[in-house]
């Protein structure tokens, strides 16, 4: 399937409700309005291509940027490409869903998603904390370091509450990752939701989010839940 006849199957699938959802929420034109689980067909046939997916990527189009994330090759990508990407993420949904998640099945995720959350860039910071909730999520734990992971909840005890607001909302989401999915480091994780409290995102127009990473994991408590690992990252 080439360029062409992918971007007309996006346009075909592209549906006003859902572009008004994905503009609402920070997507700007262009853009169709595809649900993802509409993307799969397609995804399925082509499943990876990276020329294809840089040059939908490269369209500035938020569907197709979401499905060359689909169909990219993740261990085909080296820093430089993921850099290149992130340049071009200009909201988190392609920030902390497409790039971060491409990368969190990569070789290089940690060494990249690193830099990102030192950068002192808001998305790229966003996307590194992602990224870690991704390989958290879905790695078995030995291939993480306990202490540097440990070292990551004390950072994010210390900065949550001065961080810009996007990377509020993905460090909120690591800690409650590392409670529910990193099983040596469960206990830390609840006390660093204890001692972060409520943190509170400005969403522009809307009322402030108040995001609980405590009350999150309990659910996932009661559930039985804790040391859930999903089998796949991306869709």
């Amino acid at each position: 399937m080439d360029f062409q006849t992918v971007m007309e199957n996006l346009e075909h699938l592209g549906k006003e409700r859902t572009k008004k959802m994905y503009m609402s929420n920070g997507a700007e034109e262009p853009l169709y309005g595809v649900a993802t689980g509409a993307m799969k067909p397609m995804a399925k046939e082509i499943r990876t291509d990276q020329t294809l997916a840089d040059q939908l990527y490269d369209t500035g189009n938020y569907d197709a940027m979401y499905f060359a994330g689909i169909i990219a090759e993740p261990n085909g990508m080296t820093e430089a490409d993921y850099d290149r990407w992130m340049d071009q993420a200009y909201f988190y949904m392609l920030s902390d869903y497409v790039v971060a998640v491409t990368l969190a099945e990569a070789d290089i995720a940690q060494e990249v998603a690193d830099k990102w959350i030192d950068s002192g860039e808001n998305l790229r910071m966003s996307a590194g904390w992602s990224c870690y909730c991704w390989l958290l999520g879905s790695r078995k734990d030995h291939e993480f370091s306990e202490e540097k992971i440990a070292g990551m909840l004390e950072r994010v005890e210390n900065e949550i509450h001065s961080a810009p607001d996007r990377t509020k909302a993905s460090m909120n989401n690591f800690i409650y990752t590392v409670a529910t999915s990193f099983k040596p480091l469960h206990e830390k994780a609840v006390e660093t939701s204890e001692k972060v409290g409520i943190v509170e995102m400005h969403r522009g127009n809307r009322k402030p989010a108040k995001l609980d990473a405590k009350e999150n994991i309990m659910k996932q408590v009661e559930k039985g839940r804790i040391g859930f690992k999903r089998k796949y990252v991306r869709c």
